[in-house]
């Protein structure tokens, strides 16, 4: 069995967390209660930085759970990540970074693995493996004409 189906629970888990965190920031919370949030929190720029966090969980979130750009939503929520964990929450003690330094571990992982079979990101792979103008052979790409 390809031990890269462990990845699918990881990445639908974590896409859970943030598209819902992005989910009720904007229908729950309210935009202008996250902004007030994050400037209370000593993040820059909260008028930018909190759109913009709520957009990224969004999307970035839906994008983890299709499994679509997966190595790329990783590498953006390990920066989240490193930001929250080590400037919001450290300040706070190990019981507040937690879940952020649990968060920032796994953004890396599917920054560097991928999303692992079941997703757009393998099936993207495999048309593009299969495209009639190439064929790979032991490595190399060989086009035929």
């Amino acid at each position: 069995m390809d031990h890269r189906w462990g990845l699918l629970p990881v990445r639908l888990v974590v896409g859970l967390i943030l598209f819902s965190a992005g989910y009720q920031k904007l229908f729950q919370v309210g935009l202008a209660t996250v902004q007030a949030n994050f400037g209370r929190m000593g993040i820059p720029l909260p008028q930018l930085t909190g759109p913009f966090i709520t957009g990224l969980e969004l999307l970035g979130g839906l994008g983890l759970l299709l499994g679509a750009f997966t190595r790329g939503w990783g590498l953006v929520f390990a920066i989240e990540f490193m930001v929250t964990t080590f400037y919001v929450k450290l300040p706070q003690g190990w019981t507040a970074m937690r879940l952020d330094l649990l968060l920032l571990a796994v953004s890396l992982l599917l920054a560097l693995e991928g999303a692992g079979p079941a997703s757009v990101d393998a099936v993207r792979a495999a048309d593009r493996a299969t495209s009639p103008l190439d064929r790979r052979v032991e490595g190399r790409v060989e086009v035929t004409r």
